[in-house]
């Protein structure tokens, strides 16, 4: 796990993040670690996932959610807490807030809204990422909230082992859902939006995306980030416009290949 923090430290060096990368770790039992934050039992109220992350990421302290925690129902069905209410199925909460019909409202709680199996889980355990020690965890997902600079450089290094791009759905809702539930079930990296709840109940900023990866491809993150650090793909970009710019010796061949007027 130490290797886990020196990791932590690396990311937020050479991405230049603003929160703390955050390890989310599924639950089956009521195992807490020692010196967590059970909300409804040490704080005496209950909070929505986003507020959890958004406490674990800005104040460094392990929030343990379980069923009885949580204060919105999105993140109890989507990481198979519960069942899905007939209710949730039919739409109920899209229509008529947010879609124009019930049936569009249905199409997407029954065929759009990521979902792990009932039972899949009796809660999270969301920790800073350099405390993954402290909380005596194993994650199954590393979270990260960033700007577009910072994705682009994720995303770089996201592909630098395999060359695969990033695929992803993009909903307006439950980013808490969105940003776990895709990774496990597909096993790759994804990319997802801060939802209205989380920008207006847990302060994410009009900038900030939500990058996350399975955590088996942690270290393969970080040896992207690095490698790409060392060619120059840093931040902050240089930004000015440059006539004809000098391109890579690979980019001149394929450039000419395609019929554009590069020179040797």
């Amino acid at each position: 796990m130490s290797q886990v923090e020196e990791y932590c430290s690396r990311i937020v060096e050479l991405i230049r993040l603003r929160t703390f990368p955050l390890a989310i770790k599924l639950i089956t039992n009521d195992e807490i670690p020692e010196g967590s934050i059970r909300p409804l039992k040490d704080l005496g109220y209950h909070l929505a996932m986003c507020q959890a992350f958004a406490i674990a990421r800005r104040e460094g302290k392990v929030i343990v959610m379980m069923k009885q925690d949580n204060w919105c129902f999105e993140p109890v069905i989507g990481l198979g807490m519960a069942e899905a209410p007939q209710l949730f199925l039919e739409g109920y909460n899209r229509y008529p807030n947010d879609v124009m019909t019930k049936e569009a409202g249905e199409y997407w709680a029954r065929y759009e809204f990521p979902r792990l199996k009932p039972g899949s889980c009796s809660g999270i355990i969301i920790s800073p990422l350099n405390k993954v020690s402290k909380a005596k965890i194993t994650p199954d997902v590393v979270l990260m909230y960033v700007d577009p600079a910072q994705l682009t450089i994720l995303a770089l290094a996201a592909a630098y082992k395999n060359g695969k791009d990033i695929s992803c759905k993009i909903s307006s809702h439950a980013a808490c859902v969105y940003s776990t539930v895709p990774v496990l079930k597909d096993n790759e990296p994804k990319v997802a939006l801060p939802c209205l709840g989380d920008r207006q109940n847990a302060y994410a900023q009009d900038y900030e995306l939500i990058f996350s990866i399975p955590y088996r491809f942690l270290s393969d993150l970080v040896n992207g980030i690095e490698f790409l650090a060392k060619s120059g793909r840093i931040i902050p970009f240089p930004a000015r416009v440059r006539l004809e710019y000098e391109q890579r010796k690979e980019y001149k061949v394929l450039g000419r290949l395609v019929g554009l007027d590069i020179p040797e």
